[in-house]
């Protein structure tokens, strides 16, 4: 996967997944690899395929849930993992399966293999959840700062 040195894929996706209104195209080569990983993961992983009703409605669950992160619509982000080569689709467009990992590109196989062992919509809660905390915990300790208004900082 294409990421600076060094650069964990597990601390990646932690910062991708607690982000807010982010555009496919503004994000970074491997972010991007783990966002389309994650919206990947709406179809199973084997099988006959979906069809676009089902997959209109995997996706708007996604962007609702691990990838609330992202700020688009089912519709293109449908495009993209057709595009990306994670979903294939048939010459009629109505049916829809998740590529075998062999047929990806390097850096694709390597972000889904990050996402691999995970309960994505827990792990992607819990992460979520301890990003608050931590916002909550910064918050407070300025609030408590002296010289700080009362209340200040605090929502």
């Amino acid at each position: 996967m294409n990421q600076t040195a060094g650069q964990d894929p597990q601390a990646l996706l932690e910062a991708l997944v607690v982000k807010q209104g982010a555009g496919l195209g503004t994000l970074t080569a491997a972010q991007r690899e783990l966002a389309l990983a994650i919206a990947a993961h709406a179809l199973p992983a084997q099988g006959e395929g979906c069809s676009e009703a089902d997959v209109n409605q995997a996706l708007q669950r996604c962007l609702q849930a691990e990838a609330a992160f992202l700020a688009t619509d089912h519709v293109e982000l449908r495009r993209w993992l057709v595009d990306s080569g994670h979903w294939r689709r048939d010459g009629y467009g109505r049916r829809y399966e998740r590529a075998p990992l062999a047929d990806l590109l390097p850096e694709r196989a390597a972000a889904v293999r990050a996402l691999a062992g995970l309960d994505l919509p827990a792990w992607v809660a819990s992460r979520r959840a301890l990003a608050a905390e931590r916002r909550d915990a910064r918050r407070l300790a300025w609030a408590a700062q002296p010289g700080q208004p009362r209340g200040a900082g605090v929502a």
